[in-house]
């Protein structure tokens, strides 16, 4: 079995699926169907019963090719938060962001998209500046707001 670590996760071994060869640089593995190893482990990760950790983080927030910026942005974190689940990598993440982050990649792999554009539409309220409202008792219709602009 090879203990493939290059995932960046400890808990990751192959049974097949690789080739061991020799290169001038000493031993090197080819890893067959990449791609869908990685989709696989990532599956895997979501649908575990225990809150994922820093390193399975760090691993879905590249497959699905997001920084840590993005990330923090989609979750309604800031970058810090994510460095810092990201640095403390056998420590579970909050909640929250735990969800948000297994239906992200769920839809990432399986969807059509429609998650992430209103996640990161609802990323995008908290950067709008409320506007400046008026309201007017008139004309018998009760009160009405009418945005004015900032004074």
């Amino acid at each position: 079995m090879y203990h493939y670590r290059d995932s960046g996760l400890d808990n990751v071994w192959l049974e097949n699926g690789y080739t061991v060869h020799k290169t001038t640089y000493g031993t090197g593995v080819s890893i067959h169907n990449n791609e869908g190893l990685h989709k696989a482990i990532g599956r895997w990760l979501v649908k575990l019963p225990k809150p994922l950790n820093g390193s399975e983080m760090r691993f879905l927030r590249l497959e699905m090719e997001l920084t840590q910026r993005g990330l923090a942005g989609i979750l309604g974190a800031d970058e810090q938060a994510v460095r810092r689940w990201e640095k403390a990598r056998k420590k579970p993440i909050n909640g929250p962001a735990d969800r948000l982050l297994r239906a992200l990649y769920t839809e990432f792999v399986d969807g059509d998209g429609s998650v992430r554009a209103m996640v990161e539409r609802l990323a995008e309220l908290d950067e709008i500046a409320p506007p400046n409202v008026a309201f007017c008792d008139g004309n018998g219709q009760g009160w009405q707001p009418h945005e004015r602009s900032a004074a």
